[in-house]
Protein backbone atom coordinates (compact mmCIF):
# COMPACT_ATOMS: atom_id res chain seq x y z
CA UNK A 1 0.00 0.00 0.00
CA UNK A 2 1.38 3.40 -0.98
CA UNK A 3 -0.19 5.30 1.90
CA UNK A 4 2.64 5.05 4.41
CA UNK A 5 1.94 7.90 6.85
CA UNK A 6 -1.59 7.09 7.96
CA UNK A 7 -2.78 4.69 10.62
CA UNK A 8 -6.41 4.96 9.48
CA UNK A 9 -7.87 2.05 7.58
CA UNK A 10 -9.95 2.67 4.52
CA UNK A 11 -13.45 3.61 5.63
CA UNK A 12 -15.41 2.77 2.52
CA UNK A 13 -15.37 1.94 -1.14
CA UNK A 14 -16.92 3.83 -4.02
CA UNK A 15 -17.56 3.17 -7.69
CA UNK A 16 -16.33 5.93 -10.00
CA UNK A 17 -17.39 6.23 -13.66
CA UNK A 18 -14.76 4.84 -16.02
CA UNK A 19 -13.10 2.51 -13.47
CA UNK A 20 -13.85 -1.20 -13.35
CA UNK A 21 -12.88 -1.69 -9.72
CA UNK A 22 -14.22 0.11 -6.69
CA UNK A 23 -12.06 2.91 -5.35
CA UNK A 24 -10.69 2.71 -1.82
CA UNK A 25 -11.74 5.91 -0.04
CA UNK A 26 -9.55 7.48 2.64
CA UNK A 27 -10.64 10.33 4.87
CA UNK A 28 -8.37 12.79 6.61
CA UNK A 29 -7.86 16.51 6.92
CA UNK A 30 -5.76 18.36 4.41
CA UNK A 31 -3.58 21.28 5.56
CA UNK A 32 -5.77 24.02 6.97
CA UNK A 33 -8.13 21.43 8.50
CA UNK A 34 -9.98 20.92 5.23
CA UNK A 35 -11.86 17.64 5.13
CA UNK A 36 -10.71 15.84 1.99
CA UNK A 37 -11.40 12.39 0.59
CA UNK A 38 -8.95 10.45 -1.55
CA UNK A 39 -10.14 7.77 -3.94
CA UNK A 40 -7.44 5.20 -4.67
CA UNK A 41 -8.03 3.71 -8.11
CA UNK A 42 -6.14 1.47 -10.49
CA UNK A 43 -6.03 3.12 -13.89
CA UNK A 44 -6.36 1.04 -17.04
CA UNK A 45 -3.85 3.30 -18.78
CA UNK A 46 -1.72 6.27 -17.77
CA UNK A 47 -0.40 7.74 -21.03
CA UNK A 48 -3.16 9.96 -22.40
CA UNK A 49 -3.12 10.82 -26.07
CA UNK A 50 -3.98 14.40 -27.00
CA UNK A 51 -5.88 14.56 -30.32
CA UNK A 52 -4.05 16.01 -33.29
CA UNK A 53 -6.81 18.58 -33.70
CA UNK A 54 -6.18 20.06 -30.27
CA UNK A 55 -4.16 23.25 -29.74
CA UNK A 56 -1.55 21.43 -27.69
CA UNK A 57 2.07 21.27 -28.91
CA UNK A 58 2.51 17.84 -27.34
CA UNK A 59 0.68 14.59 -27.95
CA UNK A 60 0.96 12.76 -24.61
CA UNK A 61 0.20 13.58 -21.00
CA UNK A 62 0.23 11.89 -17.60
CA UNK A 63 -2.04 12.91 -14.74
CA UNK A 64 -1.52 10.79 -11.60
CA UNK A 65 -4.19 12.80 -9.75
CA UNK A 66 -7.66 14.04 -10.66
CA UNK A 67 -8.98 17.01 -8.73
CA UNK A 68 -6.63 19.37 -6.91
CA UNK A 69 -6.48 20.54 -3.31
CA UNK A 70 -4.75 23.77 -4.37
CA UNK A 71 -8.30 25.11 -4.84
CA UNK A 72 -7.35 27.83 -7.35
CA UNK A 73 -10.58 29.65 -8.18
CA UNK A 74 -9.60 30.03 -11.84
CA UNK A 75 -8.43 26.46 -12.54
CA UNK A 76 -9.32 25.45 -16.10
CA UNK A 77 -9.28 21.74 -15.13
CA UNK A 78 -12.34 22.00 -12.91
CA UNK A 79 -14.79 20.72 -15.57
CA UNK A 80 -12.93 17.40 -15.82
CA UNK A 81 -14.35 16.44 -12.42
CA UNK A 82 -17.87 16.38 -13.81
CA UNK A 83 -16.96 13.25 -15.78
CA UNK A 84 -16.72 11.47 -12.43
CA UNK A 85 -20.15 12.72 -11.31
CA UNK A 86 -18.48 15.27 -9.03
CA UNK A 87 -19.05 19.00 -9.28
CA UNK A 88 -16.46 21.46 -10.54
CA UNK A 89 -16.51 23.55 -7.37
CA UNK A 90 -16.07 22.12 -3.89
CA UNK A 91 -15.78 18.50 -5.10
CA UNK A 92 -12.87 19.35 -7.39
CA UNK A 93 -10.95 20.59 -4.34
CA UNK A 94 -11.94 17.92 -1.80
CA UNK A 95 -12.65 14.70 -3.72
CA UNK A 96 -9.25 13.73 -5.12
CA UNK A 97 -8.66 10.67 -7.28
CA UNK A 98 -5.26 8.99 -6.90
CA UNK A 99 -4.07 6.60 -9.60
CA UNK A 100 -2.01 4.42 -7.29
CA UNK A 101 -0.73 2.18 -10.10
CA UNK A 102 0.46 5.07 -12.29
CA UNK A 103 4.20 4.16 -12.17
CA UNK A 104 3.56 0.49 -12.89
CA UNK A 105 1.24 1.27 -15.81
CA UNK A 106 3.73 3.76 -17.20
CA UNK A 107 6.50 1.16 -17.32
CA UNK A 108 4.24 -1.22 -19.22
CA UNK A 109 3.18 1.43 -21.71
CA UNK A 110 6.68 2.81 -22.31
CA UNK A 111 7.87 -0.73 -23.06
CA UNK A 112 5.34 -1.34 -25.81
CA UNK A 113 6.87 -1.86 -29.27
CA UNK A 114 4.46 0.74 -30.64
CA UNK A 115 5.72 3.46 -28.29
CA UNK A 116 7.94 5.93 -30.15
CA UNK A 117 9.52 7.76 -27.23
CA UNK A 118 7.53 10.96 -27.71
CA UNK A 119 7.62 13.83 -25.26
CA UNK A 120 5.31 13.39 -22.25
CA UNK A 121 3.95 16.41 -20.37
CA UNK A 122 2.94 16.38 -16.71
CA UNK A 123 0.95 19.07 -14.95
CA UNK A 124 -1.29 19.78 -17.93
CA UNK A 125 -4.41 19.64 -15.79
CA UNK A 126 -4.14 19.04 -12.06
CA UNK A 127 -0.84 19.53 -10.27
CA UNK A 128 1.23 16.33 -9.90
CA UNK A 129 2.98 17.96 -6.94
CA UNK A 130 -0.12 19.00 -5.02
CA UNK A 131 0.55 18.48 -1.34
CA UNK A 132 -0.75 14.89 -1.11
CA UNK A 133 2.09 13.79 -3.43
CA UNK A 134 4.25 14.15 -0.32
CA UNK A 135 2.46 11.10 1.05
CA UNK A 136 1.67 8.97 -2.00
CA UNK A 137 5.06 9.59 -3.65
CA UNK A 138 3.98 8.62 -7.16
CA UNK A 139 6.29 11.02 -8.97
CA UNK A 140 9.71 9.51 -8.09
CA UNK A 141 8.74 6.20 -9.64
CA UNK A 142 7.23 7.98 -12.65
CA UNK A 143 10.51 9.83 -13.23
CA UNK A 144 12.48 6.62 -12.76
CA UNK A 145 10.36 4.90 -15.41
CA UNK A 146 11.08 7.81 -17.77
CA UNK A 147 14.80 7.58 -16.99
CA UNK A 148 14.94 3.86 -17.66
CA UNK A 149 13.09 4.33 -20.96
CA UNK A 150 15.18 7.42 -21.86
CA UNK A 151 11.93 9.25 -22.57
CA UNK A 152 11.80 13.08 -22.75
CA UNK A 153 9.36 14.85 -20.44
CA UNK A 154 8.40 18.15 -18.82
CA UNK A 155 6.44 19.28 -15.78
CA UNK A 156 4.38 22.31 -14.83
CA UNK A 157 3.63 22.86 -11.13
CA UNK A 158 2.89 25.40 -8.43
CA UNK A 159 4.86 23.52 -5.81
CA UNK A 160 8.52 23.52 -4.77
CA UNK A 161 7.90 19.92 -3.68
CA UNK A 162 9.32 18.95 -7.08
CA UNK A 163 12.78 19.75 -5.66
CA UNK A 164 12.49 16.54 -3.66
CA UNK A 165 12.98 14.74 -7.00
CA UNK A 166 15.75 16.99 -8.31
CA UNK A 167 18.33 14.24 -8.75
CA UNK A 168 15.88 12.15 -10.74
CA UNK A 169 15.12 15.13 -12.95
CA UNK A 170 18.81 15.77 -13.51
CA UNK A 171 19.31 12.15 -14.51
CA UNK A 172 16.37 12.29 -16.91
CA UNK A 173 17.79 15.48 -18.39
CA UNK A 174 21.11 13.71 -18.96
CA UNK A 175 19.58 10.63 -20.55
CA UNK A 176 16.83 12.22 -22.60
CA UNK A 177 15.49 15.75 -22.19
CA UNK A 178 13.68 17.44 -19.35
CA UNK A 179 12.26 20.90 -18.69
CA UNK A 180 10.21 22.46 -15.92
CA UNK A 181 7.96 25.45 -15.36
CA UNK A 182 6.64 27.02 -12.18
CA UNK A 183 3.34 28.86 -12.23
CA UNK A 184 3.51 32.20 -10.39
CA UNK A 185 0.42 34.31 -11.10
CA UNK A 186 1.23 36.88 -8.44
CA UNK A 187 3.51 37.82 -5.55
CA UNK A 188 0.84 40.05 -4.07
CA UNK A 189 -0.01 38.47 -0.72
CA UNK A 190 -3.69 39.42 -0.78
CA UNK A 191 -4.27 38.29 -4.37
CA UNK A 192 -2.38 35.03 -3.80
CA UNK A 193 -4.29 34.03 -0.67
CA UNK A 194 -7.62 34.95 -2.25
CA UNK A 195 -7.22 33.13 -5.57
CA UNK A 196 -4.85 30.22 -4.74
CA UNK A 197 -5.77 29.52 -1.10
CA UNK A 198 -3.92 26.22 -0.61
CA UNK A 199 -0.83 26.64 -2.78
CA UNK A 200 2.77 27.03 -1.58
CA UNK A 201 4.03 30.58 -1.27
CA UNK A 202 4.87 32.06 -4.70
CA UNK A 203 8.29 33.20 -3.49
CA UNK A 204 9.13 29.58 -2.68
CA UNK A 205 8.20 28.71 -6.26
CA UNK A 206 10.64 31.29 -7.62
CA UNK A 207 13.33 29.91 -5.34
CA UNK A 208 12.64 26.52 -6.90
CA UNK A 209 13.08 28.07 -10.36
CA UNK A 210 16.52 29.29 -9.32
CA UNK A 211 17.55 25.94 -7.88
CA UNK A 212 16.39 24.01 -10.94
CA UNK A 213 18.27 26.32 -13.29
CA UNK A 214 21.40 26.05 -11.15
CA UNK A 215 21.07 22.29 -11.52
CA UNK A 216 21.12 22.62 -15.31
CA UNK A 217 17.39 22.07 -15.84
CA UNK A 218 15.77 24.54 -18.20
CA UNK A 219 13.07 26.16 -16.11
CA UNK A 220 10.73 29.05 -16.81
CA UNK A 221 7.94 30.99 -15.16
CA UNK A 222 4.27 31.21 -16.09
CA UNK A 223 2.47 34.32 -14.95
CA UNK A 224 -0.89 32.71 -15.42
CA UNK A 225 -3.63 33.53 -15.43
CA UNK A 226 -3.53 37.29 -15.62
CA UNK A 227 -6.82 38.52 -14.13
CA UNK A 228 -7.91 42.10 -14.75
CA UNK A 229 -8.19 44.09 -11.55
CA UNK A 230 -6.78 41.24 -9.44
CA UNK A 231 -3.15 40.57 -10.40
CA UNK A 232 -2.54 42.70 -13.50
CA UNK A 233 -1.35 46.00 -12.03
CA UNK A 234 2.19 46.87 -13.20
CA UNK A 235 3.32 47.07 -9.58
CA UNK A 236 2.13 43.48 -9.15
CA UNK A 237 3.70 42.09 -12.33
CA UNK A 238 7.06 43.88 -12.27
CA UNK A 239 8.32 42.13 -9.09
CA UNK A 240 7.64 38.76 -10.70
CA UNK A 241 9.67 39.73 -13.76
CA UNK A 242 12.53 40.97 -11.59
CA UNK A 243 12.61 37.85 -9.41
CA UNK A 244 12.26 35.56 -12.43
CA UNK A 245 15.29 37.25 -14.00
CA UNK A 246 17.23 36.83 -10.75
CA UNK A 247 16.25 33.15 -10.71
CA UNK A 248 17.65 32.67 -14.21
CA UNK A 249 14.28 31.78 -15.72
CA UNK A 250 14.83 30.82 -19.36
CA UNK A 251 11.51 32.43 -20.27
CA UNK A 252 8.57 34.22 -18.70
CA UNK A 253 5.21 33.84 -20.35
CA UNK A 254 1.58 34.09 -19.41
CA UNK A 255 -2.02 33.77 -20.36
CA UNK A 256 -5.12 35.87 -19.88
CA UNK A 257 -7.84 34.31 -17.76
CA UNK A 258 -10.30 32.20 -19.72
CA UNK A 259 -13.62 31.01 -18.34
CA UNK A 260 -14.80 27.89 -20.10
CA UNK A 261 -17.59 25.61 -19.01
CA UNK A 262 -18.17 25.32 -15.29
CA UNK A 263 -15.15 27.50 -14.52
CA UNK A 264 -17.20 30.57 -15.36
CA UNK A 265 -19.77 29.82 -12.67
CA UNK A 266 -17.15 28.99 -10.03
CA UNK A 267 -15.09 32.09 -10.75
CA UNK A 268 -18.01 34.49 -11.05
CA UNK A 269 -19.46 33.25 -7.77
CA UNK A 270 -16.09 33.82 -6.11
CA UNK A 271 -15.92 37.26 -7.69
CA UNK A 272 -19.38 38.21 -6.41
CA UNK A 273 -18.40 37.18 -2.88
CA UNK A 274 -14.89 38.60 -2.80
CA UNK A 275 -14.66 41.36 -5.43
CA UNK A 276 -18.20 42.54 -6.21
CA UNK A 277 -16.72 45.75 -7.57
CA UNK A 278 -15.29 43.75 -10.49
CA UNK A 279 -18.45 41.86 -11.46
CA UNK A 280 -19.58 44.42 -14.08
CA UNK A 281 -16.10 44.57 -15.61
CA UNK A 282 -15.87 40.80 -15.99
CA UNK A 283 -19.42 40.60 -17.26
CA UNK A 284 -18.41 42.98 -20.02
CA UNK A 285 -15.03 41.36 -20.77
CA UNK A 286 -16.45 37.83 -21.05
CA UNK A 287 -19.91 38.59 -22.40
CA UNK A 288 -19.11 37.03 -25.77
CA UNK A 289 -17.55 33.83 -24.50
CA UNK A 290 -14.72 32.24 -22.58
CA UNK A 291 -11.93 34.54 -23.76
CA UNK A 292 -11.19 38.19 -23.11
CA UNK A 293 -11.23 40.52 -26.14
CA UNK A 294 -8.08 40.72 -28.23
CA UNK A 295 -7.44 44.27 -27.07
CA UNK A 296 -7.44 43.14 -23.44
CA UNK A 297 -5.14 40.23 -24.18
CA UNK A 298 -2.72 42.59 -25.91
CA UNK A 299 -2.76 44.89 -22.88
CA UNK A 300 -1.94 41.96 -20.61
CA UNK A 301 0.79 40.77 -22.97
CA UNK A 302 2.52 44.13 -22.74
CA UNK A 303 2.91 43.64 -18.99
CA UNK A 304 5.38 40.81 -19.64
CA UNK A 305 7.84 42.84 -21.70
CA UNK A 306 9.49 44.62 -18.82
CA UNK A 307 13.13 45.79 -18.91
CA UNK A 308 13.98 43.35 -16.11
CA UNK A 309 14.03 40.51 -18.63
CA UNK A 310 16.49 39.70 -21.35
CA UNK A 311 14.83 39.50 -24.79
CA UNK A 312 15.00 35.70 -24.75
CA UNK A 313 13.03 35.61 -21.51
CA UNK A 314 10.07 37.67 -22.63
CA UNK A 315 6.85 35.91 -23.43
CA UNK A 316 3.43 36.83 -24.73
CA UNK A 317 0.14 36.48 -22.94
CA UNK A 318 -1.09 33.75 -25.25
CA UNK A 319 1.41 31.15 -24.01
CA UNK A 320 3.58 31.62 -27.04
CA UNK A 321 6.75 32.51 -25.21
CA UNK A 322 10.16 31.92 -26.76
CA UNK A 323 11.00 28.53 -25.30
CA UNK A 324 8.40 27.21 -22.88
CA UNK A 325 8.40 23.46 -22.28
CA UNK A 326 5.57 21.60 -23.96
CA UNK A 327 3.57 21.22 -20.76
CA UNK A 328 3.48 24.99 -20.40
CA UNK A 329 2.03 25.90 -23.75
CA UNK A 330 -1.43 26.49 -25.19
CA UNK A 331 -4.88 26.08 -23.79
CA UNK A 332 -6.01 22.49 -23.33
CA UNK A 333 -9.02 20.64 -24.56
CA UNK A 334 -9.90 19.78 -20.97
CA UNK A 335 -11.88 16.64 -21.52
CA UNK A 336 -9.12 14.87 -23.39
CA UNK A 337 -6.16 15.09 -21.06
CA UNK A 338 -7.03 12.25 -18.70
Amino acid sequence: MRWMNLSLEAEERARLPGYREDAVVRHFEAPGSIATRFYEVRAKSILNRVPEASRMPFRWTINPYRGCSHACVFCFARPTHTYLDFDAGRDFEREIVVKVNAPERLRVELARPSWRGEHVALGTNTDPYQWVEGRYRLMPEIWQAMIDARNPASVLTKSPLLLRDLELMRELNRRAQFAAALSVPTLDEKAWRATEPHTPHPRARLEAVAELNRAGIRTGVLVAPLMPGINDAPEQVEPILARAAEAGAVYVTGIALHLRGEVRQVFMQWLAENRPDLVPRYGDLYRRGAYAPVSERRRLAALLSGPELAPRQRGRASFRGPEPPPSAVAEPDQGRLF
